[in-house]
């Protein structure tokens, strides 16, 4: 039956009120949504650390997957059928290594910023607060000292020894001292640490040059960085007054060299 036009009239404002209503509502929830994604995208984006954490999660795994790209592209030039297929397997498993190893960095990186705190890591580097007398008693540096600590097994052996040598980094005089890693009487790393003091006995870190040896031949010298190159950035490698609890950066060389340091007890 065919409704009478006046009647349409009638309900017209009902249906109208309704859709409205209905409208309203939904337009409310949307809105809500929104504004809660707005509040957790600008929480996440005033999260420095947290954020820098993800940002070289995406850089590992990209790196891994340009790997990956490089052994498949060698892969495909063997010949032989079976050496092949032998690469390709290594390759893949390789690329499931590197992502498992992005996933772990992140990891660490998250549950440190919980302890770190959400702000940026950029400490304040004024050279007139630094010396090269370094007597923290928990990490005293003396010119022509040279300590030497070996594995439980005795397999490896690592002389640190204080060099009489300087060198400025990010404005700062700084001690030199040359780091050499033994393993089986084979030199497997050498590296020259450069450290300063600051006036409250803070002992700072401000960068390494570093070799590691594989059968008497250079391997790598990922993990070298300096202070104010590249963004590089010192950190703090013993407090001068440490407790328990305390939790802070001992370098900051985004994926590449990155160390934390917690205090657990003053009593080892």
């Amino acid at each position: 039956m065919r409704a009478n036009p006046i009647e349409l009239k009638k309900y017209a404002p009902e249906w109208t009120q309704l859709l409205t209503a209905v409208a309203f509502t939904f337009a409310t929830l949307f809105a809500g949504k929104l504004l809660a994604q707005d509040e957790n995208s600008a929480t996440e984006s005033t999260n420095i650390c947290l954020q820098t954490a993800r940002d070289a999660l995406v850089s590992c795994k990209s790196a891994a997957r340009s790997d990956y790209e490089v052994a498949i592209g060698r892969c495909i030039n063997i010949t032989d059928p079976a050496g092949r297929r032998s690469c390709q397997q290594q390759a893949a498993a390789d690329l499931a290594d590197a992502r498992d190893t992005c996933s772990g960095g992140f990891d660490v990186r998250r549950a440190s910023c919980q302890k770190l705190g959400p702000g940026p890591y950029d400490p304040i580097i004024n050279p007139t607060n630094f010396t090269t007398t370094i007597d923290n008693p928990y990490f005293p540096f003396t010119p022509g000292t040279t300590f030497t600590y070996l594995s439980r097994n005795g397999r490896i052996r690592d002389v640190f020894a204080v060099t009489h040598d300087t060198r400025v980094i990010n404005r700062v005089t700084c001690v030199q001292v040359h780091d050499s890693v033994y393993t089986n009487d084979e030199l497997t790393e050498d590296t020259l640490d450069f450290f300063a003091q600051d006036r409250e006995g803070n002992v700072w870190y401000f960068g390494e040059n570093t070799a590691e040896f594989e059968n008497g031949l250079l391997a790598t010298i990922e993990g070298s960085f300096l202070s104010g190159v590249n963004h590089d950035k010192a950190g703090i490698i013993m407090k001068a007054h440490p407790a328990p609890g305390d939790f802070y950066r001992q370098e900051f060389s985004l994926g590449n060299a990155e160390d934390f340091a917690e205090t657990l007890n003053l009593n080892s």
